[in-house]
């Protein structure tokens, strides 16, 4: 092959026929045109006169360049042109080591970096060498071994990236064992690491080294942390030269344990930033559902954050006391702290002993003077091995005498006898209030209510630890929430009451902030080597290179004292652990990692994927020498005076002129007047196009169903149903639009709402489906129901009511009492009747003719009605016998629907025609 540029050419000999062209241009100038012979009687007459115009005898030049142009390109064509050719290298005999990091970070392009691996083994081929391809992550144990090229083909499938870093020790062993004179290919996933350098010298003391690269962003997700406002997720990159949006998205079951995306967050990395923390402010038992983080569309390894019992819920203890009866359940000590507790941690309660053996993370005792002798020992066992001990005051504590005389293990503080209450020896003129919290508290940034305060407490004796144990104070500097280390544990004491007979305190949001912020509801576990020595993690689940799940198979425990150090690697890849009593996860990125960019040496050529493939350009040139020679026989036969007769060139300007005036109108009205025919010629209903083409398919089954069912079972047989858009397309020829609701659905503009309220005015009815199952009344409190809400304000809807037992919409065709859909239990709304009585023997009240102009509900009918060609349901309701009872009273409200929008409140009539006729009696 000869190369020129870009190009090169498989028969370079053919372009020897370009030295024609001079010699043809020659002859095509020599020879005349053709004459022209025409006939005609009276050339007698012109006999004897001088012709004094000359005609040209020669072709003109315009022409023979054209010709020249088509010879040209089969002369080029034949030669075997090529675009962008495959160089043979022709030269170069030594061994090919093709080097894969194969990490996580070359997961998200590893498509495109097999594609250099294989183009890498056809040059190695061509050019008769042994090849050896070396996974950085997954280094054979018997070294490198130099294969033909097509024995590494068949391999190529089974290569896959790891969820982990290449380990440059064990692979600088790997490179000493190589044999001299080597040329190595590296493709890196372009991150620095520390012993990269020192292969990189060893590679290139054996021969030369190239290196390949994409231009892809890398960025992965580091270690969580529990912070004042939420759940913080860094984000992580290499490359922070330019600004970055990313999405990142939390993972975790729903109630019914179907795994559902919990939250998602956009974070904006700007210029020069490394890392920028994305926050989650999840709830207590939402965030205890997240199994992972993720970045939305990168599908790697270091984009997954796997979570474990970190983020769980906390066990609290409840020590059960005596309690009045249900009149004074406000007056319990124990009332408020479950209110608190409710939905942000598992409350166990009971007896001491019991919670004790069940060890739980917290023990609350509210009011609890005396224990035991075996209680204390048990109590302060399990508080030295990290349990957290929190008290409450009360009239039985400061009634007695504990901790009056010396230091009490499980008080944080010495007391002193009796209290401090309003008109007591110890009194206060009036309540007091808190003083806001030293920075030195946990409770620091709290907003301090005006409205707490209190009336009566348990005083602390001066000690001097008494400053350093004291974490909240009132206003006058007695303290109020007291604090000490107890091995492992701590012990917190309130000096109020857990009720409000002391202080209003528990009535506050304040209260179940301090209970958070003692880790009371929330926590970060602590993975500390004391806790995990003598225990065996198994490894449960592990993550390749792409972030998905696999099994562990057989992969061996790991003990807990390495468990605590360890990183992903080919021993330990990424997933969960479970240990003896937790859960834990093991990622791709450790505390203190971050990501760098790796700088290659000057002498070290590095590529990207700028190599574009082979093209054959002779089919092109072919085709263009034909486009040249097509346009030659045109010019000649206008120079002839053939091409454009008059009567031809009138019949051509006439179809052009036609065409030029016809066409505008038709496709101005072909639109318009083929949907008018289809909507106005039979009974059409019609869905609302919400953009979620997976809802509008639906839709539109939902329809089609429903239309089924009323062809077999009524006198109505609708056609096939239409989406409107409500931005173009007139909505006067359907009876009923059915509109589902997403939250995602854009907003009309004011003029699709001109048109919805003239459709309502003049007898349309619009069904609105929150698809939510009206979880919440008439979808106050649901996405959908708020979109809604935002989506019917500007419509002109009169006020609406749960539909009356006597409404025509329960007896149009079918007795219902019910409307389900694809959800059961929901209510439907429609318009309010005026109020009026029900005649004796009559089952209706005299309503007038009106038909509600809007019914709304959230039983996702459309999905309850949709059916396949084969009229087989599409999805399906409920399990059982009761679940097709339910889609056939679906199709009962279906028919019912549509009955009803096309007859009004005739089924009202008929009860009053008695005594119409009564009348026209008289």
């Amino acid at each position: 092959m000869w190369v020129l540029g870009p190009i090169g050419f498989t028969a370079p000999w053919a372009l020897l026929g370009l030295l024609v062209l001079p010699l043809l241009w020659l002859l095509l100038r020599a020879v005349p045109p053709a004459p022209v012979k025409r006939r005609f009687p009276g050339v007698a007459l012109l006999l004897g006169l001088k012709d004094e115009e000359v005609e040209a005898d020669r072709t003109p030049w315009w022409l023979l360049l054209l010709r020249m142009l088509a010879v040209a390109a089969l002369v080029v064509a034949f030669a075997g042109p090529v675009l962008n050719p495959r160089v043979e290298r022709g030269g170069s005999t030594d061994p090919l080591l093709v080097l894969m990091d194969a990490s996580w970070a070359s997961a998200p392009d590893w498509s495109v970096r097999m594609g250099r691996v294989s183009q890498a083994l056809d040059e190695a081929e061509a050019d008769g060498r042994v090849v050896c391809l070396l996974p950085a992550t997954a280094l054979p144990a018997e070294g490198c071994a130099f294969l033909a090229p097509a024995d590494w083909r068949s391999r190529l499938a089974g290569l896959a990236p790891a969820g982990f870093a290449p380990d440059m020790d064990a692979l600088s062993g790997v490179v000493s064992a190589l044999p001299q004179d080597v040329e190595t290919l590296w493709l890196s996933d372009g991150l620095a690491r520390e012993g990269r350098a020192e292969v990189l010298a060893d590679l290139q003391g054996l021969g030369p080294v190239s290196v390949f690269e994409t231009a892809r962003p890398i960025m992965a997700l580091g270690p969580l942390s529990l912070t004042e406002e939420g759940v913080s997720v860094p984000v992580l990159r290499a490359d922070a030269s330019d600004e970055a949006l990313v999405t990142l998205l939390a993972h975790g079951p729903d109630p019914a344990g179907v795994p559902r995306v919990l939250d998602r967050q956009e974070v904006v990395l700007p210029a020069g930033a490394a890392s920028v923390p994305a926050v989650f402010d999840l709830p207590p038992e939402l965030r205890a559902r997240v199994t992972r983080f993720e970045i939305e569309g990168l599908r790697s390894a270091g984009a997954k954050r796997l979570t474990d019992d970190s983020l769980k819920r906390r066990e609290v203890g409840l020590v059960v006391v005596r309690e009045g009866g249900e009149g004074l359940q406000l007056l319990s000590q124990l009332h408020y702290l479950r209110a608190a507790l409710a939905g942000k941690a598992d409350v166990l309660e009971g007896a001491l002993p019991d919670l004790i053996l069940a060890n739980p993370d917290v023990i609350i005792l509210a009011d609890v003077a005396r224990l035991s002798g075996g209680e204390v020992a048990d109590l302060l066992d399990w508080v030295n091995e990290g349990g957290m001990l929190l008290r409450f005051a009360g009239p039985n504590l400061a009634a007695s005498d504990v901790a009056r005389e010396g230091d009490d293990p499980l008080m944080p503080v010495r007391l002193r006898a009796g209290g401090r209450t309003l008109g007591g020896a110890m009194s206060w003129g009036e309540p007091k209030r808190l003083r806001p919290f030293a920075e030195t508290s946990p409770f620091y940034g709290l907003p301090v209510p005006e409205d707490v305060e209190i009336s009566a407490q348990v005083m602390a004796q001066p000690d001097p630890d008494l400053a350093s144990r004291v974490i909240a104070t009132l206003e006058d500097g007695t303290p109020l929430v007291t604090r000490k280390a107890v091995g492992q544990g701590q012990v917190v004491l309130f000096h109020v009451t857990a009720n409000a007979e002391w202080s209003t305190l528990p009535l506050s949001g304040l209260f179940v902030s301090m209970l958070d912020r003692l880790a009371v509801t929330s926590r970060a576990a602590i993975l500390d080597a004391e806790d995990l020595v003598g225990q065996s993690l198994q490894p449960l689940r592990v993550m390749d290179g792409f972030g998905r799940f696999e099994d562990a198979g057989n992969l061996l425990p790991v003990a807990g004292e390495e468990f605590v150090s360890a990183r992903a690697s080919n021993a330990t890849p990424p997933g969960l652990y479970q240990g003896r009593d937790s859960l834990r996860a093991l990622n791709v990125l450790a505390e203190g990692e971050a990501l760098t960019s790796m700088r290659w040496p000057a002498d070290v050529v590095v590529s990207g994927v700028e190599h574009r493939g082979e093209r054959v350009l002779t089919p092109l040139l072919l085709l263009a020498a034909l486009a040249i020679l097509a346009t030659d026989l045109i010019a000649s036969l206008w120079l002839s005076g053939r091409l454009f007769r008059a009567r031809v060139l009138s019949s051509v300007l006439a179809a052009v002129f036609a065409a030029t005036l016809a066409t505008p109108q038709a496709r101005a009205q072909e639109v318009p007047d083929d949907f008018a025919l289809r909507a106005a010629s039979e009974l059409v209903l019609a869905y609302v196009r919400t953009g979620d083409a997976e809802l509008d398919r639906m839709s539109e089954a939902g329809l089609a169903g429903i239309s089924n069912v009323l062809t077999m079972r009524t006198s109505v047989e609708p056609a096939a149903p239409v989406g409107v858009d409500l931005e173009t397309d007139p909505l006067g020829f359907f009876p009923m639009l059915y509109w589902p609701v997403t939250p995602e659905q854009p907003m009309p503009s004011a003029a699709a709402y001109t048109k919805l309220n003239a459709y309502l005015r003049t007898g349309g009815v619009i069904l609105f489906d929150t698809r939510d199952a009206d979880i919440a009344g008439f979808g106050a409190a649901t996405p959908n129901g708020t979109k809604l809400q935002a989506l019917a304000s500007p419509l002109d809807i009169p006020a609406l009511e749960p539909i009356p037992e006597d409404h025509v919409l329960n007896r149009a065709f079918y007795l219902l009492r019910e409307f389900p859909g694809r959800h059961a239990g929901g209510t439907i709304w429609v318009e309010a009747a005026p109020e009026g009585e029900l005649a004796d023997g009559m089952p209706f009240r005299n309503l007038n003719d009106n038909v509600t102009p809007v019914i709304v509900g959230g039983g996702d009918w459309a999905a309850a009605w949709a059916m396949d060609d084969s009229g087989a349901p599409l999805v399906p309701v409920g399990r059982g016998f009761s679940g097709e009872h339910q889609r056939e009273l679906s199709y009962r409200f279906g028919v019912n629907l549509v009955i009803y929008v096309l007859t009004g409140n005739y089924k009202s009539d008929q009860v009053h025609v008695p005594a119409l006729l009564d009348r026209l009696g008289q």
